[in-house]
């Protein structure tokens, strides 16, 4: 049986470690990390005030240099959330797009 993430955003899995969260399945070709670089007080709560994204490439053939694709700062955890899913459709219909036929492959 597959495993199930616990917790999603917008159908895709989020696990976190303290101030580190991927965002995305690594059985796709990209994932992103986000980590949270500062918080701010609001109320009695601490919440994600700048958050760090850089979005990966999940081929383990790659150096860790040549993973990132692409990398920003946002202000706030759902801005960040929120650009990381713009982010990472982009990228994998990209991939999708540019992948190689498997009919073409066979001729």
């Amino acid at each position: 049986m597959a495993y199930t993430a616990p917790l999603t955003y917008k159908g895709r899995p989020l696990v976190r470690c303290k101030n580190e969260i991927y965002y995305g399945s690594l059985e796709e070709p990209f994932v992103v990390f986000l980590q949270i670089l500062t918080t701010k007080k609001e109320g009695e709560e601490e919440v994600a005030d700048r958050v760090h994204l850089t979005l990966l490439s999940t081929d383990t053939t790659l150096s860790p240099k040549n993973r990132i694709i692409k990398q920003t700062d946002k202000n706030g955890l759902y801005n960040a959330l929120d650009f990381a899913t713009i982010l990472l459709e982009r990228q994998l219909a990209d991939a999708k797009r540019n992948a190689p036929k498997k009919d073409a492959a066979k001729k």
